[in-house]
């Protein structure tokens, strides 16, 4: 799997973090890192949450 992000999307609303904290990073009035391009199986259902609960839609994930 890996994940893509539109930065221009972004408002830093850092629900993706609070779903996958290893995974994704939001400083305070900033723009999500994402810590890990292409994070592990096991991680699988935090990041799809973290798709899921984007208010902007700003991060997709594929599969490799």
């Amino acid at each position: 799997m890996r994940i893509e992000v539109d930065l221009d999307l972004c408002q830093g609303h850092a629900m993706c973090e609070l779903e996958a904290p290893d995974v994704f990073s939001v400083p305070r009035k900033g723009k999500v890192s994402v810590l890990d391009p292409t994070p592990p199986e096991s991680a699988r259902a935090a990041v799809e949450a973290a798709v899921r609960y984007c208010p902007t839609q700003a991060i997709r994930l594929t599969d490799d």
